[in-house]
């Protein structure tokens, strides 16, 4: 690896199935953190090109946002070949992500995975559930996986249509009920619990995950009698570096804020690039093993009490905690290091 002008830069011959790698990753990246303008501006530029396409853009706007709009809430629309296509092969091979089974989950039932930690994109969690790239269905077959995210990604044209694709639907607590209780056996939830707090503390060698008062999944699990799953990406945290923001630094306050204002973090992170190593938005290459954990069960309560609920999220946090501190020394974390829950 040569460095010039401060930046250490890649080796001119690397291999084609690298190249292959790295490219992939810098586009789901650059789709993540920029997809959205183009697909609006796109949409803009086709209303004055012709009659034809501003035709086909009003119908399509017309049928995303007004015949079509509940599906993100309803299960989404799932295709499997879009789970299959061979660029998730170079996009898992790129860090590489693993998925490892330590228990079988029984499809005649629905389940609510609930997945630690957020990192900045959530590599592990995308990789390994809404892609077949890990072989999930393998692992677990039966049992259908409906990653959930930020409702405001479906009012990007386009965007929606992509994420549908992937078996990727709204986080809302209707989209929830649907998926668990409406879809059939199998079809289950996976949410990454922490949010956009815990994005803010995504460093290398961090623990602390948002958890403590997180306590409304569990709920909607109680009253739709799905088992809970819990799910421990080690590595996730290791794949960007943050600038430090301390709690009550400014950088901190403004994150917040901002949060509070638009349900998203910007953490103020940095990566790599496609040819150098030093600064960008490509994550790091280092693994993420994502541990699934036994399933919690319990069994439907339409109205749970508060005590219901906190036994219930009790046993989750310690079923996070046997995850990780079976495996921490296997994946190069000391053993006096622990999880936080905050």
């Amino acid at each position: 690896m040569a460095k010039a002008f401060g930046i250490e830069w890649a080796p001119l011959k690397i291999p084609v199935r690298r190249r292959r790698q790295t490219f992939a990753v810098w586009l789901v990246s650059t789709l993540f953190l920029f997809g959205h303008a183009p697909c609006l501006i796109l949409c803009l530029l086709m209303l004055y090109f012709n009659i034809y396409t501003r035709v086909f853009v009003l119908l399509y706007l017309g049928w995303a946002f007004i015949i079509d709009k509940n599906t993100p809430h309803r299960g989404g629309r799932l295709l499997p070949f879009a789970r299959r296509l061979g660029i998730w092969k170079h996009y898992v091979e790129f860090f590489p992500l693993n998925l490892i089974k330590t228990h079988d989950l029984d499809p005649s039932k629905n389940y609510l995975f609930g997945c630690h930690p957020h990192g900045v994109m959530g590599f592990g969690t995308s990789g390994n559930f809404a892609t077949e790239a890990t072989g999930f269905s393998k692992l677990f077959p039966g049992v259908i996986t409906h990653l959930l995210t930020l409702n405001i990604q479906f009012r990007i044209p386009i965007i929606r249509e992509l994420l549908m694709a992937m078996g990727i639907c709204s986080a809302s607590k209707e989209s929830l009920n649907h998926i668990l209780t409406q879809m059939g056996p199998g079809h289950s939830c996976v949410v990454v619990v922490g949010g956009a707090a815990e994005a803010l503390e995504a460093r290398p060698g961090n623990f602390k995950l948002v958890l403590k008062n997180r306590k409304g999944f569990v709920k909607l699990a109680l009253k739709s009698g799905a088992s809970l799953v819990p799910v421990f990406c080690f590595g996730e945290n290791d794949l960007f570096k943050q600038y430090p923001n301390p709690e009550g630094s400014y950088l901190r306050k403004l994150q917040t804020k901002v949060k509070d204002i638009a349900t998203f973090s910007p953490p103020l992170f940095y990566g790599r690039g496609i040819f150098q190593y030093t600064f960008g938005f490509v994550p790091f290459r280092n693994p993420v093993e994502a541990v699934v954990g036994k399933a919690i069960h319990a069994d439907a309560i339409p109205e749970p009490s508060i005590e219901e609920v906190d036994n219930l999220h009790k046993l989750y946090l310690e079923g996070l905690k046997d995850i990780f501190e079976t495996y921490k020394t296997k994946f190069g974390i000391a053993e006096d290091q622990h999880l936080e829950f905050i």
